[in-house]
């Protein structure tokens, strides 16, 4: 075809050495490092080479855990505030002191560039000295009563022991994000990594055992991808589980929402996104060209929150593919995230690669143009060249499904209520963005999105600070900020009469 930007990839590197104090391949339970019968591999992504063999969770190990939190939960609710700050604050600084080991484990585990593996340490840290600090904002309130002899108290407790499942696509970010607000509250946890990625997690555990959280406080349950689905249903439906805490897909999301069901849990889910990008003709194009490439091509497109669907104003269409198709060609290497100066690495596994390939074809079948890239690369069965697609429908299934890899499909559009249509158009509303110079267009835009985070004139939105969440299909609750916090307690009211 012509008119290809063939990006560069490079050859793949032998994996550094990961650090053995830190390479924990059992599973951790009541302050205790505990074997099993079974295993299953971890691989790497980027060459397929087996890392090691980590303890492989069943049910039986997982009710374990359970009973290990309740029992932690008895003391660790009553432990002060001040005190549960002191050693959150500890394992934050743990991980600080250990961001390179941290970060080498996430690109061994993962496939994501070394400089992204360590981003995203330090991004995961901040969650605990975050909610190291909330831990001592826990306020309750006092009401006026109308009674004279009547008062009337708010009391915030910890709900209980909470079932943690994360994905593989932030393997520490994921867990500190939802377990610093939860040990802040006072509760206790049962971590199940994704099975692509546990050893950032049991190297979590490693460092939270070094911080001095007491046994029990906060465990982890491997386990492969054939035992995921009883593992899941136990941390769903045990009745000692007081809140049920998970991100990854929709359709998981939604089976976990009927167990939860049964024994009314407490839930927050982060769930799919397909999020929309923006760029209006009043847009400073070559903002939203970088933009629109640090959304896009994070973590090789493999995040809840990378943009999906460009929708560009035709006015400022034709430059905006040119801008970005240049800025792909000059800032992206295809590669192994150990090597220098790569900025791609593989995705997960193949059947993501799989999916990216039919994501383009079924869009090439139907009209689309292809800008740059579009194969896969020949650095390995994981890996799929950065793709810009032109002449983008609404029908094609990159516009209407979450493609989770490195592919801009660019949508033509005319009026602005065009472009929010399209874009309020999916049954999910995780984040979306948009680039625009106009005070009164950025206004109306930014109400009408139905997403919970809006970037605007901005590609990249995550931060310890805010609150993270979607709409719609995309999740309940929030997590990080001084909201995540509030999905670990419970209110409870309190009336003094006879006074």
């Amino acid at each position: 075809m012509s008119g290809i930007l063939r990006l560069p990839c490079r050859m793949a590197s032998s994996c550094a050495s990961l650090p053995a104090s830190l390479l924990r391949p059992a599973a951790y339970v009541g302050g205790s490092w505990i074997q099993s019968s079974t295993t299953f591999p971890v691989l790497d992504p980027a060459t397929g080479r087996e890392l090691v063999q980590v303890v492989d969770c069943g049910p039986k190990e997982c009710r374990e855990a359970v009973r290990a939190a309740a029992e932690a939960f008895r003391s660790w609710r009553d432990v002060s505030s001040k005190e549960r700050s002191v050693l959150l604050r500890r394992w934050y600084d743990l991980m600080i002191q250990n961001k390179d080991d941290l970060a080498r484990i996430i690109t061994a585990e993962n496939g994501k560039p070394t400089k992204e593996a360590l981003g995203e340490i330090v991004y995961a840290a901040g969650f605990l000295e975050w909610f190291s600090e909330e831990a001592r904002r826990i306020y309750g309130d006092v009401i006026s009563v109308p009674m004279k002899d009547r008062r009337a108290v708010v009391l915030k407790q910890p709900v209980g022991v909470a079932s943690i499942i994360t994905p593989w696509n932030f393997p520490s970010a994921m867990i500190t994000r939802k377990v610093g607000a939860a040990l802040a509250a006072g509760c206790t946890v049962v971590v199940k990594p994704a099975e692509d990625t546990p050893l950032s997690a049991l190297a979590l555990a490693e460092l939270a055992h070094q911080a001095g959280i007491p046994a029990g406080v906060y465990n982890v349950v491997p386990c492969s991808r054939e035992k995921a689905p009883a593992v899941g249903e136990v941390l769903c439906t045990d009745p000692l589980v007081a809140k049920i805490s998970f991100t990854g897909s929709t359709a998981t999301g939604k089976i976990l929402l009927r167990y939860a069901a049964d024994s009314v849990k407490r839930v927050s889910m982060e769930l799919g996104g397909h999020a929309p990008f923006i760029v209006f003709d009043s847009a400073d194009v070559d903002r939203a060209a970088a933009g629109a490439l640090a959304s896009k091509f994070r973590n090789s497109g493999q995040t809840c929150v990378c943009t999906n669907r460009f929708l560009v104003q035709k006015g400022i269409h034709d430059a905006f593919v040119k801008k970005l198709s240049a800025l792909m060609g000059k800032e992206l290497r295809v590669g192994n995230g150990f090597d220098e100066g790569v900025t791609q690495g593989p995705l997960i596994n193949e059947r993501a690669v799989d999916k990216v390939e039919h994501h383009v074809k079924d869009a090439v079948s139907q009209g689309a143009h292809v800008v740059a890239g579009g194969k896969r690369c020949d650095v390995g069965k994981n890996f799929y060249e950065p793709t810009l697609l032109s002449n983008v429908s609404t029908q094609m299934l990159c516009a209407r499904e979450e493609t989770f890899g490195p592919l801009a499909p660019v949508i033509k559009f005319d009026t602005e209520e065009e472009a929010v249509a399209i874009a309020n158009s999916a049954n999910v509303g995780l984040a979306g963005y948009f680039y625009s110079q106009d005070p009164a267009q950025i206004w109306r835009v930014a109400e009408q999105l139905e997403v919970g985070m809006v970037g605007v004139n901005e590609g990249l939105l995550s931060s310890v600070e805010c609150p993270f969440g979607g709409v719609k299909q995309s999740g309940l609750g929030r997590e990080g900020s001084r909201y995540g916090i509030d999905e670990y307690l419970e209110v409870k009211y309190v009336c003094f009469g006879g006074l």
